[in-house]
């Protein structure tokens, strides 16, 4: 599996950005990965040095139209922060 396949888009929310000042960005990442796989292709993709990866798995939630109902996708959002020594991401430092 490659480091794409892992991280699949970063969360670009209001709650998100705040973190970034210290570090600490937030990604999209395959339901199936865990914290090790997702550290990796983090490092490998973007050259920083990880401290540590918290994860969070969203249910999906319940929609209506009409008579119809079913359930949007259930989601698996990573909170990376990075090690003080490391760089920052520049994809992050150009949105602020």
């Amino acid at each position: 599996m490659t480091p794409e396949d892992i991280v699949l888009r970063p969360v670009l929310t209001e709650k998100a950005m705040d973190g970034v000042a210290d570090k600490r960005y937030t990604f999209t990442v395959l339901r199936t990965a865990n914290k090790t796989q997702i550290k990796i292709a983090v490092e490998k993709m973007f050259g920083v040095k990880v401290k540590s990866v918290n994860t969070v798995t969203q249910r999906g939630k319940l929609k209506r139209m009409g008579r119809n109902e079913g359930y949007t996708p259930t989601t698996k959002k990573a909170i990376v922060t990075l090690d003080e020594s490391s760089k920052a991401i520049e994809h992050f430092s150009a949105l602020q």
